[in-house]
């Protein structure tokens, strides 16, 4: 099976200016406003319900891709656990080196109670970088809300989900706001 860089052309991607600190595959990260996010389907996951590892395309603006997600799961955990599961997510660039990974634990999907509210662990090398967490919200059916924080555990940014997070070949967008 091929891999998601050997599906793509190869598409000449800006290359952002060094950042102090920041390894080259995140320098990207701090040039643009926007990322689009796009999961690759596979025909044998329609054809026979099985939930397979997710892949995904990450483009900027331009539609230039400018790094792949590849899921990292086992075969129960997507079967049993659906949405819920547990995963480790690799973000490579268009060279195949791995930029950074999203770790996440198995956690149940009830929202009614605080110990059951998704969390992602980001890392880059080894390091963490930050945390994006399920923030608790009155309702049950409230659109979902996601802090990012730092790697000590300061909310940093909020993402707030459309009341409809779901659009048939359509970009569904996620604003973001600052925690004042």
């Amino acid at each position: 099976m091929a891999s998601p860089q050997e599906k793509q052309p190869a598409v000449a991607v800006p290359v952002a200016p060094p950042v102090d600190g920041l390894q080259a595959g995140l320098q990207y990260l701090s040039v643009v406003d926007q990322l689009l996010v796009h999961q690759q389907i596979e025909c044998a996951e329609l054809l026979s319900g099985c939930e397979f590892q997710n892949k995904y395309l990450m483009k900027n603006t331009m539609g230039q891709v400018v790094y792949y997600a590849t899921e990292d799961s086992e075969f129960c955990d997507r079967q049993c656990c659906g949405p819920s599961r547990p995963f480790l997510m690799h973000i490579n660039d268009g060279s195949g080196a791995e930029v950074f990974t999203l770790r996440r634990p198995l956690k149940c999907m009830w929202t009614c109670c605080y110990c059951c509210l998704q969390e992602i662990t980001v890392e880059a090398s080894g390091i963490m970088l930050g945390i994006v967490r399920q923030r608790h919200t009155a309702f049950p059916f409230s659109p979902l809300k996601l802090e990012i924080c730092d790697p000590q555990g300061q909310v940093q940014l909020v993402l707030k989900a459309p009341c409809c997070p779901c659009a048939c070949c359509a970009d569904v967008p996620f604003p973001y706001f600052s925690v004042d």
